[in-house]
């Protein structure tokens, strides 16, 4: 009977170690799982990581790429536009039809009132810089500009330089300039056109041909484009116009008592005049 009784407590004994083993073994795969599944959901997540950021820089530099793109046609779209638009001008007033430089460059002069006297002018950049004649401002306290929508605004006088006879205002907001061509290209014979306020009568368009360069001005100055186109009170400080409409010259004055002799300070000279005026680069 003893004897069975140590038996069954070396068999329990043997039970509780087999228990003990099962448990510690247990734990220790729990514990090995447990590390092995925390070290591939790390590096799951680390992949995840690098093949998102890989796929979003890829997508970034593909939109960049795209972006880039886009707004190299638009630029190829609008170059194009306005070269073909130029063409269509230029074919236009060739054959002496100047409606297409018309249609374009009037948009860019307006008519300049003052308590003394009226005039025209041009914008000469799009934020509201415009040139005309000084004797069209001079003695006045108030200058109003009447664009070609009809607006009536109230401008700035920038400066004057009285040797030439050139005045510069200005007016708030964006509008259509006029761009000046090298007084080195003026041609004698070529057809010009003037735009201005004659006698009253806003935007009135006149064409002739330029007559002769570098005449001598009232001022001693040898840079005066000599045109046929009829010019009255009104007309000065206006643009006179080439077929690629571009301002050759600033309407000025013309010999009293003659028919067909007015005068336009080359463009030149109105910019270098009209950028020290502003002290700085507005026309180039």
């Amino acid at each position: 009977m003893h004897h069975h009784i140590k038996r069954l407590k070396k068999h329990r004994n043997v039970l509780y170690g087999l228990v003990i083993v099962l448990v510690v073994f247990q734990i220790v795969v729990f514990f090995v799982f447990t590390s092995q599944t925390s070290r591939l959901i790390s590096e799951q997540e680390r992949a995840n990581e690098y093949f998102e950021n890989k796929i979003s820089n890829e997508l970034g530099g593909v939109r960049e790429e795209m972006k880039a793109n886009i707004n190299e046609l638009a630029n190829v779209i609008s170059q194009n536009s306005e070269d073909f638009q130029q063409e269509i001008n230029l074919l236009k007033s060739t054959r002496d039809d100047f409606s297409g430089v018309v249609e374009e460059s009037i948009k860019g002069v307006v008519t300049i009132s003052t308590e003394r006297a009226s005039g025209s002018g041009f914008f000469v950049h799009s934020s509201g810089y415009i040139v005309t004649n000084w004797h069209v401002l001079d003695g006045s306290n108030t200058m109003k500009v009447i664009d070609y929508s009809g607006n009536e605004i109230n401008a700035e006088l920038i400066g004057m330089d009285d040797f030439t006879d050139l005045a510069l205002l200005k007016v708030p907001g964006i509008y259509n300039h006029l761009d000046l061509a090298n007084s080195d290209d003026i041609q004698i014979g070529e057809t010009v056109i003037a735009i201005g306020n004659p006698l009253g009568l806003a935007f009135t368009v006149t064409e002739g041909i330029v007559s002769a360069i570098d005449r001598e001005g009232p001022n001693g100055l040898e840079a005066y484009v000599q045109t046929d186109v009829t010019l009255n009170p009104g007309n000065s400080g206006g643009p006179l116009i080439n077929k690629e409409g571009k301002v050759v010259g600033v309407n000025n004055f013309k010999i009293g008592g003659a028919e067909s002799l007015g005068f336009a300070l080359e463009s030149d000279v109105v910019k270098e005049r009209i950028n020290m005026i502003a002290n700085q680069t507005i026309i180039e």
